[in-house]
């Protein structure tokens, strides 16, 4: 049987190694360290490439790469092209599976992740909004759950009607929220700390590659722009156990502009091999020169006067095979057209040129930009990516700055029209690529997507290009629109904006990539869109949506007031913008304007009557304010709109709880719970069904199952507590009331109630403060303020004792009517941060 002839790549690759020259003691190094067993204390488990642009360090990581595939190793390299930990996982496993070894548990995670990532909607729908401040911890751990989520309003309008702090008042109540959603806590996490997930998933299937092939190696290139996200994940993977163990026949190569951070990796040099990289030494370059048949004294002697001994500059000039001096073109700066005007064959002149336009290359883009016989495309880009100034990146091939910059602007200078004409006929090849992808998929699902963004991306960089000012409100059309996706998606695109000024020499397109940079960078997408919106020329299609979006981003932000400003502004330019009907609901929540919320809801419920969504969240606000009639009567309707969203099941359950409707409650409560067994919020509701009716043992159950699922939850924690105090077992309550108040030090009711018990076991004072503290943090706390009464008493305080019980007193008065028909704190009552004014 005849053996399969190699593919273009594997000869363009054969052909690029065969040219290496230079970086042995490096290579050596590398290569001699898989001689050593990982036991052997002269092992590396990893090295550290740096240096300046220009010196190759991505040739030589490629290199290595090859020297690694030679031992046997299994490798897997990732770039620039990953912007995130689980972008640069999805590259390492499809990397793998390439090899014969999928990660077939990661890939499944990977794709939840994804897929979780744009279900946020229902969860911060359901969210129940609290009436006292967060506290410092709750807030920082929420902030750290909104960059789960992406910080982004366009996982759902819910979510971006939320600020960070307002989420903050339960972060437990975000856990329960997903968990209302998702179908289990891996998905909670894969939301909420996505590593926390898939690292202890990859580092399984790393272990059992590894059982597979000697050695395991990994490469993360361009780390000056990756290390900032990169570095502290591999820093944990590699030196602690926390996600698991590491195959020690693992070893890992990073490459970038700059050295290790001493303050993280200072402590663990017996394991590092530093491989700073400069210009090649004089015998270096003189042996590539002499490779590539340029041996002329006075003609290398010009070469090494020129470079510097640059290797990617000495590269390209052996590649001209100058005979005298006088043919030796300065590869920097202008005097680039001097290197090509050494190349004889005038297609191959053409087609470096051209393919200098794109920002990355691939062969339908090289059809797309070069003008030739169709006999000859392999031929010339096989000849193309062999050039010493092209590098692989993944699928791609990407010219090196040092050479493309001055091929764009000799282009631009010397052939303007030519220079259009190009770009114009690059962006509709893209334009044409972009709508075949669209084809197979719903306009709702465009931005989603990472391949039809990158697209969109090349094709308004072209346009761009070929017409800046013609191109420009396409492309703040885009940015507007990124915006509502959240800082992942909208940073290639201010810094697309800035490229193009750069490249095209483009003075409006410099202007708008210098202010969105700086916007970007000191105000995030709300002082993005402020831009956008202080520039607009007022008759922009994207106005509306940028007001609301903007109001999602002040709302996250904090600033409530000035969030409705803006959702009130989007809807005089759209009357029908649903989104910002339902930012102002959750604005107005956060407010704790909740009549207000229910009167936008009204509108949302009138532009789109049949979302599930709208009809829970009217359900969810009703009973908020008490009036459990009218929450059962939406949820019904809900509920026959989507009969398995376990959290309506749960939501109408909790409300006939609060009717005293016990059987049709529990009736709900248990259905919520065959649709999702591992629903920690359902079980701590029926935890309260069970109280209700003095059923101890299956009260205490569903708490402990609850927390068993949601450890970290403080409303669970003190509701457990509450339960082991009124079962006279105090001493386990204060275990669970001191694990509520770690994970919120400002959460009154444990204070309360830790107070009670801490009294019922005879330690008044210390029952004291806490019983201070918590009237401290809600004075008017009746059922505190009873029990401080009861401990003033005992410590023979009498006077204090008989103005605690006034105050209670006057405070548990019954309203007036006119007070009734206000709302007047029903949120507290319901919440589950307080508990009743008597202990049942």
């Amino acid at each position: 049987m005849a053996q399969a002839r190699p593919s273009m790549q594997e000869l363009i690759r054969q052909r690029r190694r065969a040219g290496f020259v230079g970086r042995g003691a490096e290579r050596s190094a590398f290569r001699q360290n898989f001689d050593l067993p990982p036991e052997d204390e002269r092992h590396r488990f990893l090295f550290h490439v740096h240096g300046n642009a220009g010196v190759g360090k991505t040739f030589l990581v490629r290199e290595l790469e090859q020297l690694a595939r030679e031992k046997g190793a299994l490798t897997a390299y990732v770039d620039e092209a990953a912007g995130s930990v689980s972008e640069a996982m999805a590259a390492i496993s499809r990397q793998f599976a390439a090899q014969g070894h999928k990660f077939k548990e990661l890939e499944r995670l990977l794709a939840v992740h994804r897929e979780r990532r744009h279900e946020a909607e229902a969860v911060v729908a359901a969210l129940e909004p609290e009436p006292r401040a967060p506290s410092a911890g709750s807030t920082a751990a929420m902030r750290a759950g909104l960059v789960g989520l992406g910080m982004v309003p366009g996982v759902g309008a819910f979510a971006g009607a939320l600020d960070a702090a307002q989420l903050a008042q339960g972060a437990d109540r975000l856990r329960a929220g997903l968990s209302s959603r998702f179908r289990s806590q891996d998905d909670v996490q894969l939301v909420l700390s996505p590593e926390r997930v898939l690292t202890p998933a990859l580092l399984t299937e790393l272990s059992d590659a590894a059982s597979a092939a000697p050695w395991t190696v990994l490469f993360f290139d361009t780390y000056e722009r990756t290390g900032p996200f990169l570095d502290g994940w591999l820093h944990e993977v590699m030196t602690t156990d926390r996600h698991g163990t590491l195959p020690a026949t693992v070893v890992v190569v990073t490459a970038g502009q700059h050295s290790f951070d001493t303050t993280r990796w200072g402590g663990f040099a017996d394991f590092v091999a530093d491989m700073p990289l400069g210009s090649f030494t004089e015998a270096e370059a003189r042996s590539l020169l002499s490779d590539k048949g340029v041996r002329h004294e006075p003609v290398v002697a010009e070469v090494l006067r020129l470079t510097g001994g640059l290797p990617v500059l000495v590269s390209t000039l052996a590649e001209t095979h100058p005979a005298e001096p006088a043919d030796v073109g300065d590869p920097s700066g202008t005097a680039v057209e001097r290197f090509l005007k050494w190349e004889p064959d005038q297609l191959r002149r053409a087609a470096a040129l051209a393919c200098a336009l794109p920002r990355t290359l691939d062969a339908d883009v090289f059809r797309a930009v070069v003008d030739c016989p169709e006999e000859q495309f392999d031929e010339l880009y096989a000849w193309l990516t062999g050039m010493p100034f092209v590098s692989e990146r993944g699928s791609r091939m990407l010219y090196h700055d040092l050479v493309r910059v001055p091929m764009l602007r000799l282009q631009r200078r010397q052939s303007p029209r030519r220079w259009t004409e190009l770009h114009r006929r690059i962006a509709e090849a893209f334009t044409r690529w972009r709508e075949q992808a669209e084809a197979d998929l719903d306009p709702s699902e465009f931005w989603k997507e990472a391949d039809w963004r990158e697209l969109r991306l090349a094709e308004s960089y072209h346009s761009l290009c070929a017409g800046p000012r013609a191109a420009i409100p396409m492309a703040l059309t885009d940015i507007a629109t990124a915006c509502d996706h959240g800082d992942d998606i909208l940073r290639p695109w201010v810094r697309l904006l800035d490229e193009v000024g750069e490249d095209a020499d483009a003075a409006v397109v410099r202007m708008w990539g210098e202010g969105l940079a700086e916007a970007h960078a000191t105000g995030g997408v709300a002082e993005v869109l402020r831009l956008l919106l202080s520039r607009a020329r007022g008759d922009e299609e994207w106005l509306a949506i940028a007001r609301a979006a903007r109001g999602d981003a002040l709302a996250r932000a904090g600033d409530h007031d000035t969030a409705l400003a803006e959702y009130d502004r989007a809807l005089r330019l759209d009357l029908g913008l649903v989104r910002a009907y339902r930012g102002k609901v959750l604005a107005r929540s956060a407010l704790g304007d909740y009549r207000g919320a229910l009167d936008d809801l009204r509108r949302v419920l009138e532009l789109e009557p049949d979302n599930p969504y709208n009809v829970f969240l009217r359900g969810e606000h009703q009973r908020i304010l008490g009036r459990y009639d009218e929450a059962i009567r939406d949820l019904d309707r809900g509920i026959r709109l989507d009969p398995n969203q376990e959290f309506a099941w749960a939501s109408r359950g909790a409300a006939r709880l609060g009717l005293g409707e016990l059987d049709d409650a529990l009736a709900d409560l248990d259905h919520a719970l065959e649709l999702k067994p591992d629903y920690a919020w359902a079980l701590a509701r029926r935890a309260r069904l069970w109280r209700a009716r003095g059923d101890r043992a299956r009260q205490l159950a569903d708490l402990d199952r609850a927390l068993a699922l949601q450890p970290d939850w403080a409303w669970g924690r003190c509701e457990r507590g509450d339960a082991l105090r009124r079962a006279a077992r105090d001493e386990e309550a204060l275990v669970d009331y001191d694990r509520a108040l770690a994970l919120d030090p400002e959460y009154a009711s444990a204070y309360a109630s830790r107070g009670a018990s801490l009294s019922k076991l005879g330690r008044y004072e210390e029952a004291l403060a806490d019983l201070d503290r918590a009237l401290e943090l809600n004075p008017s706390y009746v059922w505190a303020l009873e029990r401080r009464a009861t401990v003033h008493r005992r410590l023979g305080m009498d006077d204090r004792a008989l103005a605690d019980e006034r105050l209670a007193a006057r405070l548990s008065e019954p309203a007036t009517a006119n007070q009734s028909n206000a709302f007047n704190g029903d949120v507290r009552m319901d919440s589950p941060r307080t508990p009743p004014t008597t202990d049942p």
